[in-house]
């Protein structure tokens, strides 16, 4: 976890940007994975699945949203 956590300069190239950006789709779609053992786990408490589905939502929404910053990010 420690490698994943990145230092935010007041300034980053557009390269760098990418970059950080790649890293953090990586991140959430390690999140997913974790999330997703959980819910094959089936617990049978319903509140606990509605907040695993919301869990996933939210990442995919997430990682969706920083994949089209990275599409808009100059190269």
């Amino acid at each position: 976890m420690r490698n994943a956590i990145l230092k935010m300069p007041d300034h980053r190239s557009a390269g760098e940007q990418r970059r950080v950006l790649r890293t953090a789709i990586r991140q959430l779609e390690r999140a997913d994975l974790y999330v997703a053992a959980v819910a094959s786990m089936e617990i049978g408490d319903w509140a606990a699945q509605r907040s695993i589905r919301q869990l996933r939502d939210d990442l995919e929404s997430l990682r969706g949203h920083m994949s089209d910053l990275r599409a808009r990010t100059p190269v």
